[in-house]
């Protein structure tokens, strides 16, 4: 099976995968364990930084309502 390609150029996208913690170039997990696709390394990385913000302000707006 072939790397999936991001939308925005021709390189892989990264995904982090939420079993080892590790970022992985390419589509090579389940979707089940993985996160993404993110653009960069350094993006995928921080990923489950990410998720916490976004979760952080969606509950923060859901209180706003």
């Amino acid at each position: 099976m072939g790397e999936k390609q991001s939308a925005r150029n021709d390189e892989p996208s990264y995904w982090f995968n939420l079993r080892t913690l590790k970022v992985e170039k390419g589509l090579k997990t389940a979707a089940s364990f993985r996160v993404g696709p993110f653009e960069t390394e350094d993006e995928a990385a921080a990923a489950l930084t990410t998720i916490r913000k976004r979760a952080e302000l969606w509950k923060d707006s859901e209180q706003d309502d």
